[in-house]
């Protein structure tokens, strides 16, 4: 697959280099380093936040594979590849699994040959798409993603960069598309545990960045679970959703989520 390499500015930080940089990544610049030790200095838990965002994908694509028998990913907002990437927690457990990844960041798209690492079995695809256009997305996902099988819809950290109402529709859109049985997975920044400083993260964040955000409030998030059966513990702290078997309660951070199943 041959895929055109767009000219990035590295004199601006990036949302998606910045989250690569707070995982422990290696795909950012001077200006994202600068921007997330800022951002961080301000609000530590950001780290926490992102540990535990990724530690909820693993969990939410493994329950999906292991026990609701999904066997396709559309994963919207992939950002830059770090460990445990949506296809390879899946691969692993079923080498057939297909993940369509969508994502319109320009520096994404220069590393995305390292997402189109599939096994003989399954497949992997980069779709270069924004959320605001959902028909270009299904267009585009229905070259690797069957649609009239069940697929989970994989929403982690993106919808806070639409920043107005229009994203319940835009979600909408793209849940209305999935058969029944599909899943919507989505999590997203809330100023629940520490308002103040949430707050100022992210009149931070839009100062610096040239991808606003914003926070929504659980009762926000839950908007986009309606109509869909909502799974158990229903929408809460990412690091609460069903967290391992060590008998300890993990603790809270400032981004809710949960899974939920077409009927």
């Amino acid at each position: 697959m041959s895929i055109e390499r767009p000219v990035i500015n590295s004199g601006v930080p990036h949302s998606a280099r910045i989250w690569n940089y707070w995982l422990g990544g290696k795909d950012c610049y001077e200006i994202d380093r600068e921007v997330g030790d800022q951002i961080a200095s301000a609000n530590p838990a950001i780290l926490d936040i992102a540990l535990a965002q990724r530690a909820f994908l693993v969990r939410t694509v493994e329950y999906l594979v292991g026990e609701a028998g999904i066997r396709q990913f559309l994963d919207v907002g992939t950002g830059l590849p770090t460990a445990n990437n949506t296809h390879e927690v899946a691969q692993r457990l079923v080498p057939e699994a297909r993940i369509a990844y969508v994502d319109h960041d320009p520096v994404v798209l220069v590393h995305a040959e390292a997402l189109l690492t599939s096994t003989p079995e399954g497949a992997t695809d980069y779709i270069d798409a924004d959320l605001r256009d959902p028909e270009s997305i299904l267009e585009q996902a229905a070259k690797t993603v069957d649609f009239t099988q069940p697929i989970a819809l994989i929403l982690l950290g993106i919808t806070a960069h639409i920043t107005d109402d229009s994203v319940y529709d835009i979600v909408g859109r793209l849940v209305d598309a999935l058969p029944s049985g599909s899943y919507l997975v989505l999590c997203d920044d809330t100023e629940v545990l520490n308002p103040q400083q949430m707050h100022e993260m992210i009149e931070q964040w839009n100062e610096a960045s040239d991808n606003p955000r914003v926070n929504r409030s659980p009762e926000e998030l839950a908007r986009f679970f309606d109509g869909l059966e909502l799974l158990e513990p229903g929408l809460v702290s990412v690091s609460r959703w069903r967290p391992g078997g060590s008998g300890e309660q993990a603790a809270e951070v400032d981004d809710f989520g949960g899974v939920a199943r077409k009927r």
